[in-house]
């Protein structure tokens, strides 16, 4: 799974990396222990192994003699598994000597071509008593004179180099437990410190996004303090060229608006027929200027961080309007707590009024306008947006066919002469959602009436 935190990621790697590293530090320092304490084992044998040469002499007659003094009561218990042992070698015939730990057991003895000796003429090799103890040999051999040689050995369990290793690694591993978990908190501290300018900048774009302020504000470090220069240096100029589009749709407004209107007035005043012409032409193409004014006005603000419209007063406002102009008319409205939705106030109450003012042109007695989260289920258009606003208004009129649905949609059409407008309200709803990368949706209410539903774009403070 992705992991989309970059302080988790720098934890996670942290962490995974000290664990490593600290095993490996253990098993290497183990390792370099225990062959120390190998080398330090056999160096105690080899000197143990020269007290017993120079303790032993040998007689006229050709009999052993000796007893070592070696310092170590574990050669005077038996079956511990530290022996001394001096046997002659030859054709002669003398009573061996042994240390009171064997008795009068006897240790096997390797071939020369199983352990050589070394350039010492020592060799060292490990064995299995009578007892179960694995020992480790010290051999020689001396030559006393021409016709006597003995052989010398001395051995020591292994299990003591085994156990000092043991309890040198138990506490060789708990010691680097307890650092490896002093280091890790110390690194997780060192990097949410680090980082903790991040977090503030991440803060501050919820902030714009919430509309709560319009540039990054902060004591941001050297590293992280061109990138908000240069957000905020983008945020001014996008709030500049949403001014300059504003004001350019408004002077091409108001430089088309005088010239329609003296179409509108001559057309008053010719013939019937020439009349009729006129001003049908003047008034689509009114229309037609109104719309792509709304589009260029849209498209220039829409990727705008600052655009914020929260939902409850505006739609309050709407419904209040609604209700004196259409007093026989029962509106109902329903809004979901802390609801927002990135556009312009004026687009949303341009959709959704003329989404009331319909659905109060052909209700019966009630209408209804409920604002809330889009299910998951339900997206816009633009597939990176993830939070989304459903707008659903309906009235309980006589609906619409799927085949009239399709109908009314087309700009300018009006299915029922009788009512009063231009025909150009869904199409310019639909118009400005799709500005918005949103949708719009109609089909039969549970009412019986129309409902129309619109999925707008909706802001949350969730901007990683």
């Amino acid at each position: 799974m992705r992991i989309k935190s970059l302080t988790a990621r720098v934890l996670l790697l942290t962490t995974l990396w000290s664990a490593v590293a600290l095993v490996v530090i253990g098993l290497v320092i183990s390792n370099i222990y225990r062959k120390s304490a190998e080398r330090g084992f056999e160096d105690l044998l080899r000197a143990q192994l020269s007290s017993v040469i120079n303790s032993v002499t040998i007689s006229d007659q050709g009999e052993l003699s000796g007893k070592p003094e070696l310092g170590d009561l574990r050669f005077a218990q038996p079956k511990t598994g530290w022996y001394w042992i001096v046997e002659p070698l030859g054709t002669y015939t003398a009573t061996p000597l042994v240390s009171p730990s064997l008795g009068a057991s006897n240790l096997p003895v390797l071939s020369v071509l199983e352990a050589p000796f070394d350039k010492q003429y020592q060799r060292y090799y490990i064995v299995t008593d009578a007892f179960g103890n694995r020992v480790q040999v010290a051999e020689t051999e001396i030559q006393f004179d021409t016709d006597h040689a003995a052989r010398f050995r001395v051995t020591g369990n292994v299990a003591v180099v085994e156990d000092d290793v043991r309890n040198f690694s138990h506490s060789l591993y708990f010691a680097l437990v307890g650092f490896g978990v002093g280091s890790l908190i110390v690194n997780a501290l060192a990097i949410l410190y680090g980082l903790k300018p991040l977090d503030k900048a991440r803060a501050a774009l919820e902030r714009i996004r919430a509309g709560e302020s319009e540039r990054l504000q902060g004591d941001f470090p050297r590293e992280i303090l061109p990138l908000a220069n240069e957000v905020n240096a983008l945020i001014e100029s996008n709030r500049r060229i949403v001014e300059r589009a504003r004001m350019q749709v408004g002077n091409l407004a108001h430089s088309l608006k005088t010239p329609i209107a003296v179409l509108l007035n001559e057309s008053r005043v010719l013939e019937r027929s020439h009349g009729d012409l006129v001003k049908n032409q003047a008034e689509a193409m009114q229309g037609q200027v109104q719309s792509y004014l709304n589009r260029a006005r849209i498209a220039a603000q829409r990727e705008s961080v600052l655009a914020r419209t929260e939902a409850e007063p505006a739609l309050e406002r709407l419904v209040r309007v609604m209700r004196r102009l259409n007093a026989d008319k029962e509106f109902e409205l329903s809004v979901a707590p802390n609801l927002a939705l990135a556009m312009e106030q004026q687009d949303l109450e341009e959709t959704v009024g003329n989404l009331l003012e319909n659905a109060a042109r052909f209700a019966e007695h009630k209408v209804r306008l409920s604002a809330s989260e889009a299910p998951p289920e339900i997206k816009g258009i633009d597939p990176v947006r993830r939070h989304w606003v459903e707008l659903v208004v309906e009235d309980d009129g006589p609906g619409l066919e799927p085949d009239q649905i399709r109908e009314a949609m087309k700009r300018g059409r009006r299915l029922d002469e009788s009512k009063p407008g231009t025909g150009l309200g869904l199409s310019i709803v639909s118009e400005i959602t799709n500005e918005y990368q949103g949708r719009l949706e109609l089909s039969r209410g549970v009412w019986g009436g129309l409902r129309a539903s619109l999925i707008l774009p909706g802001l949350t403070k969730d901007v990683a």
